[in-house]
């Protein structure tokens, strides 16, 4: 009896060391860590301010990626916290990211961007006759360069936060503010 319970035993030990023995030569790595493409939607834009706000990034090696986000102004711009927040009504933003860390496209980055916007800015009063007046906005389409920081917290299975803000300057209309922001609250998944 001692020897079947022994016999049984070694059986059910030897099991669990191959099970375990396999589990560690099969050391798949997670989809984090080999995936190149990730979409997302920045959360921000859209709950705070109805701004539709798409992104595409690839990853082109563990510290550096290239991304193109889509910006499209959705909420009527005579809103207060729109007015306030945006002056742009479409752009169109180019980013490469570079990471820092052993991570793979992951932690924390630095990011220098181009963007082309068009929007309404450059306020003029005009008063009229009887004392009373107006605001009136010229339209605009400038380009800027930019740099700016962030973080992106990625989850093994492709799900991730990336938060960044960016600062850069716009170079060709005078109609178009001279500084443009970014401020990014970005969900996605990677694939």
């Amino acid at each position: 009896m001692k020897k079947l319970f022994l016999s049984l035993f070694l059986l059910v030990s030897g099991f669990t060391f191959a099970q375990e023995d396999t589990s560690i030569t099969n050391n798949t790595p997670d989809k984090r860590d080999i995936a190149q493409n990730e979409i997302s939607i920045g959360a921000l834009n859209l709950i705070a301010f109805g701004a539709l706000d798409l992104n595409y990034e690839r990853i082109l090696d563990k510290n550096s990626s290239w991304g193109v986000e889509v910006f499209i102004q959705a909420l009527d711009k005579d809103s207060e916290d729109v007015a306030d927040a945006f002056t742009k009504d479409l752009s169109l933003t180019g980013k490469y990211k570079y990471f820092f860390g052993d991570n793979y496209a992951r932690g924390f980055y630095v990011h220098g961007f181009g963007m082309l916007s068009n929007g309404e800015y450059d306020e003029t009063y005009i008063s009229e006759p009887n004392g009373n007046g107006y605001y009136e906005y010229e339209n605009y389409t400038d380009f800027a360069l930019g740099f700016g920081v962030g973080g992106k917290f990625v989850a093994s299975g492709g799900f991730f936060l990336d938060l960044g803000a960016g600062i850069g300057r716009n170079l060709f209309n005078d109609n178009a503010p001279t500084i443009v922001g970014q401020f990014n609250v970005n969900v996605g998944f990677r694939f």
